[in-house]
């Protein structure tokens, strides 16, 4: 008996799933890994199979739609040539560049709607609405999906939320294009900063393979933790952590991209009591408002610092605090704050065109006047999506892409619907709405083949002046 569920278990999850592509008759392969294989696959490998499954187009059309998505966004970058990333370019800066530092904060489930200036008047981010005055506030920021995983994906990869689990938690997934990689190039210091234990969803071997130093909570001495839980510990020690990470890089010479990802704004809710008039453990809106303190004191505690004139600091959610609605992609799900804060370098201003995360990457290199050769999917949306708005998202399952006031859903066994983004409403697969499905497919398509075939890997020297 053990022989024999040994062998089951070994066939189950070793087997290369190449095996069954034996021939181009694509009955002939679904036969092969029809059954309990194919099930054990897919729990292997945290995907579902792109082409198999979703609508797709012919190679010619999709590298067109692709560069054609660019163009809408009054972008003329040369591209490369290169047949497996059609969207490889090479980004010319117009100016000298910026050798500023830059700290991203990913907030744990910050919801648009709780901050008074997106959402109701409840009180609960005074700091973060005195920095939205302060700095640049983006009104209509999409998260990817409904995951932590999701949103670091997008922050990292400037990637569309492929079908099935975020490519954080597949396997092959080092030494891929992320912008960690792009400043370590140019010769800053790439920091992954997080509060719990970085096996957790893989987000250690994910970081430290892609061009990124994970520092997490075993870097902090008891006496420095005032409070922890299973998440990890209280965003204020995370932030002291932080700050001691980016003093001892600023000491040593060499400019920093940190990437912090807080915790405490989460169930269940658990954070040091007497730091807000919300008791700990009590609900959702008292670790917003623990948080939204924890921010605040973080900046505080930098302005005294050498570097802090010199830094730009980027604070956006990871995903928001729920998901559910009456269609399978409601957007008020996934509509999420974003400030750029840097009274130096950013003045304040409203940004009101559509984005998401993937556009983070391009725009925080956009802000530096950095040249690279670009694998983004994301566009600067200071200057691209003034032009060509738009937004990507899914569930587990079901991807969409908002553009002109259409939602366009993929689902499984090849489904395509587009939506009425303002009522709901489904509207004919033809003339404007069919070309917006195709722009959808062709996102998710291409990037799920770049990522099978490699074609997501670094493509080598990316930068023409790094830093000195």
């Amino acid at each position: 008996m053990a022989a024999y569920t040994a062998i089951a278990v070994l066939s189950a999850t070793l087997m290369p799933a190449k095996w069954k592509e034996f021939t181009d008759d694509m009955s002939s392969q679904q036969l092969a890994g029809n059954g309990i294989w194919e099930f054990f696959h897919a729990f292997n490998t945290n995907e579902i199979d792109y082409e198999r499954f979703y609508a797709t187009l012919p190679e010619l059309q999709l590298a067109e739609e692709l560069r054609e998505e660019f163009r809408e966004a009054h972008r003329h970058d040369e591209y490369t040539g290169n047949e497996a990333m059609p969207i490889e370019r090479r980004i010319v800066a117009p100016g000298p560049e910026k050798w500023l530092n830059v700290v991203l904060i990913s907030v744990e489930s910050l919801s648009a709607e709780y901050m008074n200036h997106l959402g109701p008047q409840r009180g609960l981010t005074p700091r973060l609405d005195r920095l939205a005055d302060e700095g640049m506030l983006f009104t209509r920021m999409y998260a990817t999906g409904t995951r932590t995983v999701r949103g670091l994906e997008a922050l990292a990869l400037s990637l569309p939320p492929t079908p099935g689990h975020s490519v954080i938690k597949r396997p092959n997934n080092e030494n891929l294009f992320t912008i960690g990689e792009v400043f370590s190039e140019k010769g800053y210091e790439s920091l992954f900063i997080y509060g719990g234990y970085g096996y957790f969803d893989n987000m250690e071997h994910f970081f430290g393979s892609n061009g990124y130093r994970v520092v997490d909570r075993t870097a902090l001495a008891s006496k420095d933790i005032h409070y922890e839980n299973i998440w990890g510990v209280a965003d204020e020690d995370l932030f002291t952590l932080t700050l001691r990470e980016l003093d001892a890089e600023h000491s040593a010479g060499k400019p920093f991209f940190a990437h912090v990802m807080t915790t405490s704004n989460h169930r269940p809710y658990t954070y040091p009591a007497g730091r807000v008039d919300v008791p700990p453990g009590t609900g959702a809106e008292g670790a917003v408002k623990y948080t939204d303190w924890a921010i605040g004191d973080f900046l505080d505690r930098a302005r005294s610092k050498p570097w802090f004139d010199d830094t730009i600091f980027v604070i956006v959610a990871d995903h928001c605090a729920a998901s559910r609605g009456k269609t399978d992609l409601p957007l008020e799900r996934f509509h999420i704050p974003m400030i750029i804060y840097s009274p130096k370098h950013v003045q304040p201003k409203k940004i009101d065109w559509i984005a998401s995360q993937i556009d983070v990457p391009p725009t925080i290199l956009a802000l530096l006047n950095f040249s690279y050769v670009s694998r983004f999917f994301g566009q600067d949306i200071l200057t691209d999506n003034e032009h060509h708005p738009r937004a990507l998202m899914a569930n587990y399952q079901t991807i969409g892409h908002l553009e002109d006031g259409m939602l366009v859903e993929l689902r499984p066994q090849g489904r395509v619907r587009v939506l009425d983004a303002a009522t709901g409403r489904e509207l004919p697969l033809k003339g404007e709405a069919r070309q917006m499905a195709d722009e959808g497919i062709a996102y998710y398509q291409a990037a799920s083949a770049a990522f099978k075939s490699g074609a997501l890997r670094m493509p080598g020297k990316l930068v023409t002046q790094p830093f000195n």
